[in-house]
């Protein structure tokens, strides 16, 4: 979650791959937003990313992510997980450049780790098969 845009991913329907959506403001309507869209979406779990220093402890921006994870626990009831974020954003620019889909993109990774974990895979797991 970044302290001026929030990126959005989604998986496809069988929860196997996950896609860049869109990219949101932080502000005041974020959590509105983030409600708007697990609506559409018909969203059955979310993943936010979990933000930590380089040291392993919470830092501003993890506890605004833990903030927003008990507004939406109260507002939407889905289960919420939260999922490592460090360096989604500089992989997501690795791969597509920097652009104004760059936060959607860091998003995509971030639930794909999920996803992967999920399904008991690494990304290496997969480049072997």
């Amino acid at each position: 979650m970044g302290t001026k845009n929030v990126g959005i991913a989604l998986s496809d329907e069988s929860g196997t791959m996950a896609f860049p959506h869109s990219v949101i403001k932080n502000d005041a309507n974020l959590q509105s937003n983030i409600e708007s869209i697990v609506a559409a979406e018909r969203v059955a779990e979310i993943v936010i990313g979990h933000s930590l220093d380089k040291s392993g402890k919470a830092n501003s921006v993890h506890q605004a992510a833990e903030k927003l994870m008990v507004d939406l626990t109260l507002t939407v009831g889905l289960p919420i997980h939260l999922e490592p974020e460090q360096y989604s954003t500089q992989a997501a620019v690795r791969i597509q450049g920097k652009d104004s889909n760059t936060d959607a993109a860091a998003a995509a990774l971030i639930l794909d780790s999920w996803l992967r974990r999920g399904q008991g895979k690494s990304v290496f797991d997969e480049l072997n098969e």
